[in-house]
């Protein structure tokens, strides 16, 4: 007699898609980001717009949830984490040439815009586009809705969103802050405040507005002041 099949082994990795699969999709950009603009220049940067957009529409439209239930706080913990980030090479000039943020493990300062876009609008528009719309809800599906319940168990689907547990909390801040490379440290910090924020107010779409508040105002800063490494 053939033994029943076990439904947990057939229905958690497909339920995981929806969260998993975006980012999957993200980091493989990512890595193909040079070879994508050696070939496709300017339009590297709308393709890659419109293949994630596509990939969240495809997998993830069902578990998106907008609804914020923290507005003001969120758009102001949003820019309190901006600050955290540019606030160490402000106050300390050269503070992150030093090996400790850069080095063979986690690489070195390098912007994903290449001089010669760094005044054509269209680039800028979509670069800014994946940042603050795209990136924060990529991330959030991965980190704050899949992985904070995947590592309290692997039928996640079952542990409500923010459920808390020390190891789920520092394991997935410190799996986010090696995502980020020589901003390693900020985004540690990072990591844990935005899981407090999911903790707390147990919502994705608050989670997606912090980091989208964060990511506008990085964005904002990166053309301005012309510090093209902070988009990575």
């Amino acid at each position: 007699m053939t033994p029943a099949a076990n439904p947990s082994t057939n229905v958690a990795p497909a339920s995981a898609a929806p969260y998993v699969v975006p980012f999957a999709v993200f980091m493989v950009l990512l890595a193909a980001s040079g070879w994508m603009q050696s070939i496709l220049g300017r339009w590297e940067f709308p393709l890659r717009a419109l293949i994630l957009f596509a990939t969240l529409y495809i997998f993830s439209r069902s578990v998106i949830d907008f609804r914020i239930r923290f507005l003001l706080p969120g758009i102001l913990l949003g820019a309190a984490v901006f600050v955290l980030w540019i606030g160490p090479d402000l106050l300390f000039p050269g503070y992150r040439q030093h090996w400790l943020f850069q080095n063979a493990l986690t690489g070195t300062l390098r912007g994903s815009v290449d001089d010669k876009f760094r005044s054509d609008t269209m680039v800028l528009f979509f670069r800014g586009l994946r940042a603050i719309v795209l990136v924060p809800i990529i991330e959030e599906l991965f980190w704050r809705a899949w992985l904070l319940r995947w590592l309290i168990s692997p039928r996640f689907e079952s542990i409500p969103l923010g459920t808390f547990t020390w190891t789920s909390m520092i394991v997935s801040a410190v799996l986010f802050a090696s995502e980020h490379g020589p901003y390693w440290e900020v985004g540690l910090l990072t990591g844990f405040i935005y899981n407090w924020w999911m903790v707390r107010t147990k919502s994705l779409g608050d989670c997606i507005l912090i980091h989208a508040v964060t990511n506008a105002c990085l964005s904002a800063y990166v053309i301005i002041a012309g510090r093209w490494e902070y988009w990575l």
